[in-house]
C-alpha cells in the first residue's frame, strides 16, 4: 500500500444539457474571443454552439484532423493569430482536442473542451501529434484543458460505427492503467468502474443507437478512463496503436478498438492481478476474453488484414514498434510484437 497519486487540475461538469453552461464556463475562464474548434464533420454543430455563445466565438476552425498533424496545429495558430483569440473551445472527439492541446502547448491559451465521443483525451495533459509519418506523444500541465463539459445529449448522433470503437478505445485506456508502472488503488478503481460501465453500455449502444442512458453510462465511463489516462502510464498497447496509427493513417479509434484483445492477451500471465479486475469488471471468466467478445460485438473491423494492412507492414510495424518501447509488465520483444500483430492481422481470438 505505498504509492504516489497525483490528480490532474480539472473541472469537470457532467449532465444531459450541460452544453447549455458553455457561455458562463467561457466567461469563467476569462475567453472573450475563443477559437471554436472542431472537424468538418462536426462544424453544424460547432456553428450552431458559436451562435449561441455570440461575440465568445471570435473565430471558427473547422479543420481539425486525426492524429494532429503539426501542419495543420500551424495552420490553426494562424487563425488564432488573426483574432488574437483569448482561449480555445473545442468541440468533438480525439481529433478536435488534440487539436486544442497542440495550440494551448504552443501558446498556453485556456481551454474549455465538450466531447462529442468517448475519447476520454480530454481528462489528460498528453499531446499526441504526427509529423513526417512519425506519431510522437509528450505531457505538459500546458496541455490538460481547463474545463469539461460532458453532455451525453451530444453523444447520442454518433452512429453505431463511431459509437463501438471510441468506446473501445477508452476501455483500452483503463485496461493498461491497471497493469501501468505508477498504478495505485486510486485509479485501479477507477479502471475497474470505467470497464464496467463501458462493458455495460456498448452492447445496448450497438442495439440502440439513441439509448440516453447506455450514453450517459458510456460517457461516463470514457471520463474515468481519461482520468485513468492522465493519471498513470501505458503500456504495450498504446505503443503499438500509436505505431499503426501513426504511420499507416488508420483510424484513431478503430485500431485501439481492434488491437485491445491481443495487447491485453499479450500481458494475460505477467499481470494477474489486472486480468482478474478486468474479467470481474465484464463479469467472464478470463480478461482478455472478455474484451476480446465486446470487440466483436462493437468494433468496426475484426482484423488488420481487412484494415489493409499486408504482411510487409506487420514487420515494419514490429520494428518501429521496438524504438523507445513504453513500460510494460511482460518484457517487449520483436518476436512476442509481430506474434501478437500476426494474431490480430487474422483476427482469431487471443
Amino acid at each position: 500500500m505505498e504509492f504516489v497519486y497525483n490528480a490532474n487540475p480539472s473541472r469537470v461538469i457532467f449532465g444531459a444539457g450541460s452544453r447549455a453552461r458553455i457561455a458562463e464556463e467561457l466567461d469563467r475562464l476569462g475567453i472573450g474571443r475563443a477559437i471554436v474548434i472542431s472537424t468538418p464533420d462536426q462544424s453544424a454543430l460547432a456553428a450552431q454552439i458559436a451562435r449561441e455563445i455570440g461575440g465568445r466565438a471570435g473565430i471558427m476552425y473547422p479543420g481539425a484532423v486525426q492524429h494532429t498533424p503539426v501542419e495543420v496545429t500551424e495552420s490553426a495558430l494562424l487563425a488564432v493569430g488573426s483574432v488574437r483569440a483569448d482561449g480555445c473551445l473545442a468541440i468533438g472527439g480525439g481529433s478536435t482536442t488534440g487539436l486544442s492541446k497542440a495550440i494551448a502547448y504552443r501558446t498556453d491559451l485556456p481551454q474549455l473542451v465538450v466531447p462529442t465521443t468517448f475519447a476520454g483525451s480530454e481528462m489528460t495533459p498528453i499531446l499526441g501529434q504526427t509529423e513526417a509519418g512519425r506519431k510522437t506523444t509528450l505531457s505538459s500541465p500546458k496541455v490538460l484543458p481547463e474545463t469539461v463539459i460532458y453532455d451525453p445529449e451530444l453523444t447520442v448522433t454518433m452512429p453505431s460505427f463511431i459509437a463501438g470503437p471510441s468506446g473501445m478505445n477508452a476501455i483500452a485506456h483503463a485496461v493498461e492503467a491497471l497493469y501501468a508502472k505508477d498504478r495505485n488503488p486510486i485509479v485501479s478503481m477507477m479502471a475497474e468502474a470505467s470497464i464496467r460501465a463501458l462493458g455495460k453500455a456498448l452492447p445496448v449502444l450497438m442495439d440502440e443507437p439513441g439509448n440516453a442512458a447506455a450514453h450517459a453510462e458510456a460517457l461516463y465511463g470514457a471520463w474515468l478512463a481519461g482520468v485513468c489516462l492522465g493519471a498513470v502510464g501505458m503500456a504495450i498497447h498504446h505503443k503499438i496503436c500509436h505505431t499503426l496509427g501513426g504511420t499507416f493513417n488508420l483510424n484513431h479509434a478503430d485500431i485501439h478498438a481492434l488491437m485491445i484483445p491481443y495487447t491485453s492477451a499479450y500481458n494475460r500471465e505477467a499481470a494477474p492481478e489486472a486480468m482478474a479486475r478486468i474479467a470481474a469488471a465484464l463479469g467472464t471468466e478470463d480478461g482478455p476474453t472478455g474484451i476480446y467478445r465486446l470487440t466483436q460485438r462493437a468494433a468496426t473491423w475484426r482484423s488488420l488484414a481487412e484494415m489493409g494492412l499486408t504482411q510487409a507492414a506487420l514487420d515494419k510495424a514490429a520494428d518501429i514498434a521496438m524504438q523507445n518501447p513504453y513500460y510494460n509488465p511482460r518484457p517487449v520483444t520483436r518476436e512476442g510484437v509481430r506474434e501478437m500483430l500476426q494474431a490480430a492481422f487474422e483476427g482469431r481470438a487471443p
